[in-house]
């Protein structure tokens, strides 16, 4: 008798294979494309060499490498074992791999040929690995490692007797810009809903009630061309794959390590994609200068719907990316955290703000980290519903994070945000950020969007530095387009035809790069250091 399907992410893959039509493309990757059925049956080969290893229901498997169809396989293997697959930054040296290696307790790691060394200086952490594959072309250097076109073509044996559930987990490890890198702990069913939109996020009718139902929304669903441009080791490359995959459409990865501007907009054009995920201002200004630079080069008329989340979009740059576009194009912000999940969508605000978000029953605000926000009032915007189960093996984390008010579950994201007359929450940026100049509080995104509307900015960060007169002072750090001329009382003057006058930067700085990560996020860190050294200097 076969088993009721439950909301672990391999028995939804399977739902997905037996609804979609059999010629359906479930992934392409540089020269690599697989069929739905095709990609659910190397992962399954996958997953019975895992278990023939040894690897089952709650061991660790981790993954080190850049996007590929391997990763995905890897990803799904570990569902389908009932195993806790565990993304690792491929960008980590030895030493931050090494802890991540042994926080998590890896059971199992997939790597890039590019991490070789890293890995071969972090494998001391995990004595007790039970499989270790190596991604990519030519024989492994590291002992006891197989290539994974070894591992790929399977083992005997069957995956009938393993009881999946709606509680099975993943860890999904942040990118640590305070302290240490943290895991936190999803059940698959949590993580549908909170993050994947329950089945619904592609389809009007919004979210399924039982696994079953994710027939009739494939069905249902206009099989676009997806294109995810993050990775596949943070949270929103991966969400935004598996939305994806879930829905029954085909999912185009970035198989370049980098964000290679004239590869993404050459897919685009030559494999008419109709869904394009972005990060932020760091993807879409590469975007446009590339556009300016070579017009007509490049189709996008095929696009029907542009998602941004992970970084914020400046307006300027969403406004000049539309006449690119075909009329009508559907493009939407949306706010989440590897904690929360996806907050939500909005627009926006002309009256201030990052992002103002209708009233939701998931969202709020929360004042003085004990109540809940009354309308006008400031605070730190928290989700409910359907949350992780915590940090992994940290639970004084879990408890600083994950908080019950007025017997709802809250996870606290960080973001400022105030809570409208009409319910509605508008955002205004990360809290730990902020800057205190003058008694007045300065958001660091917005003055980062006035700073990027000048012509010939290719980057800005904001930093607030010690001042003896202000507490704080707004220092921006600014990267310039090729042949640029460096200005910076100009560009203090443009900032004004935008911003309050206490939010002006009072220093500009100029840089030859703003470093970024692969998902778009600055470096605070080292815009706060090179600020103090560069006024000091």
């Amino acid at each position: 008798m076969q088993r009721e399907k439950t909301f672990n992410l391999a028995d939804l893959l399977d739902i997905v294979v037996d609804t979609v039509p059999p010629e359906r493309e479930a992934l392409v990757s540089g020269g690599q494309r697989l069929g739905y059925r095709e990609f659910r049956d190397r992962a399954g080969r996958l997953a019975l060499w895992l278990r023939a290893r040894g690897v089952g229901a709650n061991d660790t498997v981790g993954i080190q490498a850049a996007n590929s169809i391997a990763f995905l396989e890897a990803t799904f293997a570990a569902y389908m074992l009932r195993a806790t697959p565990v993304n690792v930054n491929y960008r980590y040296t030895a030493d931050e791999s090494k802890y991540i290696y042994g926080n998590a307790g890896l059971a199992a790691l997939f790597y890039d040929t590019a991490v070789e060394d890293a890995v071969a200086g972090a494998l001391d952490a995990v004595p007790g690995l039970k499989a270790l594959v190596r991604i990519g072309d030519g024989a492994p250097r590291l002992p006891g490692a197989v290539p994974y076109a070894t591992a790929a073509t399977g083992a005997p044996g069957t995956l009938e007797d393993i009881e999946r559930s709606d509680d099975d987990v993943l860890l999904l490890y942040t990118g640590g810009t305070t302290g240490m890198p943290k895991g936190v702990i999803w059940t698959h069913k949590a993580l549908f809903y909170a993050a994947f939109g329950g089945g619904g996020s592609l389809h009007p009718a919004g979210p399924i009630a039982t696994p079953a139902q994710l027939a009739d929304r494939v069905r249902e669903t206009y099989p676009l061309r997806q294109l995810p441009c993050g990775p596949l080791m943070h949270g929103a490359g991966m969400w935004a794959t598996t939305i994806g995959l879930l829905a029954g459409c085909t999912v185009y990865l970035n198989d370049r390590p980098n964000f290679d501007v004239e590869y993404i907009l050459g897919l685009i054009s030559e494999e008419k994609i109709s869904c394009l995920n972005v990060i932020g201002d760091a993807m879409v200004l590469p975007m446009l200068e590339a556009l300016r630079r070579e017009p007509g080069r490049w189709d996008l008329s095929s696009i029907v719907a542009v998602s941004n989340g992970g970084a914020m979009l400046s307006e300027h740059a969403r406004e000049a990316l539309r006449p690119y576009l075909a009329p009508n194009v559907y493009m939407v912000d949306s706010m989440g955290s590897s904690e929360t999940g996806t907050s939500g969508g909005g627009t926006k605000p002309s009256d201030g703000g990052l992002l103002r978000m209708p009233p939701s029953p998931t969202v709020a605000v929360l004042v003085d980290g004990v109540r809940f926000a009354e309308p006008g009032e400031m605070g730190i915007l928290v989700r409910m519903g359907h949350l992780p189960i915590g940090y992994f093996r940290d639970p004084a984390k879990t408890a600083a994070t994950f908080v019950t008010i007025d017997g709802k579950r809250c996870a606290i994201s960080g973001d400022s945000a105030r809570l409208e007359p009409d319910g509605s929450i508008t955002v205004f940026g990360r809290d730990s950020q902020c800057i205190n100049t003058g008694g007045e509080k300065v958001f660091t995104e917005e003055v980062e969007e006035g700073l990027r509307s000048y012509p010939g900015v290719s980057d800005a960060v904001v930093v607030g530095v010690a001042d003896p007169r202000w507490g704080q002072k707004v220092v921006a750090l600014v990267e310039l387009a090729e042949d640029v001329v460096a200005d910076a009382e100009a560009m203090k003057r443009h900032c004004r035809t935008k911003l309050a006058g206490y939010k002006v930067p009072k220093e500009v700085l100029f840089v030859d790069e703003v470093p970024r990560s692969p998902m778009g996020k600055a470096d605070y860190r080292w815009a706060r250091s090179t600020a103090e050294r560069l006024l000091g200097d």
